[in-house]
């Protein structure tokens, strides 16, 4: 479905990444692990539009997208959420992901605010969407909540849900686990196996091997700028080099 073909990225004198190739499969939980400074959030900059790489190609569903830019992938369902959450902590819940819902209507938020029979029966139905995709998240009695009052792990899964509004095909998520305690790392896991198998393909970064290795089909796993191993969770625990480069001894 998303394949990485041969990425090198240079920032001045600074080479960040390296000839990374890699493909992931329709279906997939794909995570990419790796160090501090390993390249990892470089390669989801690339990959979502936001940086432009200096040598390589992007490819989804076999079509080149490595020039398009974020705001275009996005309506081709590849979708991103951030390490750090990004809401419109003014508006309620329920008004957050009914924000990314009208991105996917005939008819925009301002437009949807007059009082035409049309358009009062469309905010009808955006307004039963997102109520379904808050319940999907589990954070339906958070629904007239003001966003920016949320705890951290609740701020996640909203974020989550405006992602899921937007329709994607392909989701990469910047260290969804930063932050979280384990009761919401467990939770966190949960909805990320959910999005697979509401057929969204998932790609993370993340940081909590536990987490990884628990809910990943198979695991990138990059080191200064290199791809240093890829595999399924058991032979990236059983890697000599990834052993004595990142997970440690023991």
């Amino acid at each position: 479905m998303l394949e990485i073909r041969g990425i090198t990225q240079r920032f001045g004198g600074i080479t960040a990444l390296e000839d990374i190739s890699f493909s992931v499969a329709k279906g997939d939980i794909t995570g990419i692990i790796g160090p501090n400074g390993a390249g990892k959030t470089t390669l989801f900059n690339i990959a979502t539009g936001i940086y432009s790489q200096t040598k390589g190609q992007i490819f989804l569903d076999g079509v080149d997208i490595s020039r398009i830019p974020a705001e275009r992938l996005a309506r081709r369902g590849l979708v991103r959420t951030f390490q750090n959450i990004e809401l419109f902590g003014t508006l309620t819940v329920l008004e957050n992901v009914m924000l990314g819902l009208h991105t996917q209507s005939r008819c925009g938020m301002l437009a949807c605010m007059t009082k035409m029979p049309w358009h009062i029966a469309e905010e009808r139905r955006i307004r039963t969407k997102a109520m379904v995709l808050l319940e999907f998240c589990g954070i339906t009695n958070l629904a007239d909540q003001v966003a920016g009052s949320l705890p951290f792990g609740k701020g996640r899964l909203l974020e989550i849900a405006r992602a899921m509004a937007t329709a994607p095909r392909i989701m990469l998520m910047d260290e969804p686990a930063a932050g979280l305690n384990n009761r919401e790392t467990n939770e966190l896991a949960l909805l990320i196996r959910k999005i697979r198998d509401a057929g969204v393909t998932v790609v993370l970064v993340e940081h909590d091997m536990e987490l990884v290795m628990d809910i990943c089909d198979r695991i990138v796993v990059l080191n200064l700028g290199q791809k240093l191993a890829e595999g399924t969770p058991r032979e990236i625990q059983e890697h000599p080099a990834v052993i004595a480069a990142y997970l440690g001894e023991g």
